[in-house]
């Protein structure tokens, strides 16, 4: 049984957590507590990839007040050693108390052993608190590691009566200033961002994260960009080129000698071939090289082809919707492209997460409902 105190330890992890949403890629979100006697003495988050662990930076700054203090940490305590060395023996070496995490590490080389290891060394172990709240924070790493898949949510942005653009495709802008800069914060957050071909001709966006300072000092970590271009079609003076961070284009059907795959090398491009799926990538292929590369969550902007496609083939885990409140007509272009129904009850339906004012606008967040649900 947890005490109030526990769940006030346990959110305060989750808000140290949260700290690291757009800098620890590709590693988990986590914090951490330490307490002595119902009183917080240290507190520490993983801040990026290759530095301490939450619970070597609670421990640091704990010093010799974490001998039998509890931690409580969002994340079960790692046993193995990768770029830093385990956590669990930090832990027991600071002879703590008891150890309270909120959720299991998914990762095979973890999950259960750092648990185990802490128990095998004397040390209380409870888990479970608050556990929907810390995979939340990690819906991608999850994922990743349970299904070898990213988490992909699918951006986009409508008119009240569900459009993206006017009939001629202008579509700057729908959203207004606050809209559009709260989505920078959804591409910060994100491993990758991806979006097609199409896109990148019509529109030649740079799909960069433009919140100087937002990730600590300096420019803001540059997620991985991906195009999706079966027929190698992106110019190599896109302006996705520019910005910082890398470019990856998905093909299937040009040869490694082509004098394309030269020129987009020389802009500084990676060109990987994957299969094709009746002259177009084929999603499934695509998601899972993506997981290859440790990408948790992927940002997809894109036109309402792949868009259609990926909600069509139950691929998008999340839908991430900013309505503006106006009107375009029917004329306007729609926001996906899917196939006809014949039945209303086979229409995809989901299940509305959060809704939230930004600016002007709204930003709805929505989960594919489970078949059969109500």
């Amino acid at each position: 049984m947890f005490s109030d105190f526990d769940r006030f330890a346990m959110q305060r992890a989750l808000t140290l957590a949260a700290r690291g949403l757009e800098t620890t890629d590709p590693n988990p979100r986590v914090g951490c507590v330490i307490a002595q006697h119902g009183r917080v003495i240290a507190e520490g988050w993983h801040e990026r990839a290759g530095e301490a662990h939450a619970e070597v930076a609670a421990l640091r700054a704990a010093g010799s007040q974490a001998a039998g203090a509890s931690v409580y940490v969002t994340l079960e305590p790692c046993s193995h050693q990768g770029r830093t060395p385990p956590c669990v023996a930090a832990l027991t070496e600071a002879r703590v108390a008891r150890v309270v995490y909120a959720t299991a590490d998914p990762n095979p080389l973890v999950n259960g052993q750092g648990a185990q290891a802490l128990r095998d060394a004397g040390i209380a172990v409870e888990a479970g608190l608050l556990a929907a709240e810390a995979c939340e924070l990690n819906p991608g790493f999850i994922k990743r590691m349970q299904q070898g898949l990213p988490f992909v949510r699918l951006k986009l942005a409508m008119s009240l009566d569900g459009r993206t653009a006017l009939a001629g495709g202008a579509s700057q802008w729908i959203t207004g200033a606050a809209a559009r800069e709260d989505a920078q914060h959804w591409r910060a957050r994100s491993s990758a961002i991806l979006t097609g071909v199409g896109t990148v001709l019509a529109d030649d966006p740079r799909l960069t994260v433009r919140l100087p300072g937002e990730s600590g000092a300096g420019e803001p970590r540059q997620p991985l960009r991906v195009v999706l271009d079966s027929q190698l079609r992106t110019p190599p003076a896109a302006r996705l080129f520019g910005g910082g961070g890398e470019v990856l284009i998905l093909t299937a059907r040009a040869s490694p000698e082509d004098a394309r795959v030269a020129e987009l090398s020389a802009r500084g491009a990676r060109v990987e071939w994957l299969p094709d799926a009746a002259g177009r990538l084929a999603l499934p292929a695509v998601l899972g090289r993506l997981a290859e590369l440790e990408v948790n969550e992927v940002l997809v902007e894109a036109g309402a082809t792949l868009a259609g496609e990926l909600i069509a083939r139950s691929l998008a885990d999340e839908l991430l919707v900013y309505l503006a409140p106006k009107l375009l007509g029917p004329q306007a272009r729609a926001l996906v492209q899917l196939p006809q129904l014949t039945e209303l009850a086979l229409a995809p339906q989901f299940v509305l997460t959060e809704l939230q004012q930004v600016g002007e606008d709204a930003r709805l967040r929505l989960r594919p409902r489970a078949t059969g649900a109500a």
